[in-house]
């Protein structure tokens, strides 16, 4: 069983930079796969970032390529994402996801572990 903390988040204004971030205990949680998905009010959960446990490969949704990036740290067992040029479409709430495939999964219902998520909101 794998536990997810996030922490950072909040609110900042259109054209600023954010980062959240992700602890990871238990199991071997250095060998999950982990990324970040985001849900808006009335919206379902979408991916934004996934980054695989090996080779550190990193793959992100077309909505937030070139602007968000991802990075972990197998020895903390963390995962961060450093978000710029942030519009207000991307406020949502942040959820660290984990997942003992060798790459997360692009639809939230094939994840196996969620954090709790941090809110984002970006002003305009």
């Amino acid at each position: 069983q794998v536990q997810l903390v996030e922490s950072g988040g909040g609110p900042v204004q259109a054209g600023g930079s954010l980062s959240v971030s992700c602890a990871a205990s238990g199991g071997t949680s250095s060998r999950y796969s982990m990324g970040w998905f985001r849900q808006a009010p009335g919206k379902e959960r979408e991916f934004v970032a996934g980054i695989t446990w090996i080779s550190s490969i990193t793959y992100y949704a077309d909505a937030v390529k070139g602007r968000f990036t991802i990075s972990r740290d197998n020895a903390k067992n963390t995962v961060s994402l450093q978000m710029n040029s942030l519009k207000p479409e991307d406020t949502a709430v942040y959820y660290c996801a984990a997942d003992r495939k060798f790459a997360l999964p692009r639809q939230a219902v094939e994840v196996d572990y969620w954090g709790e998520g941090t809110q984002v909101t970006v002003s305009s």
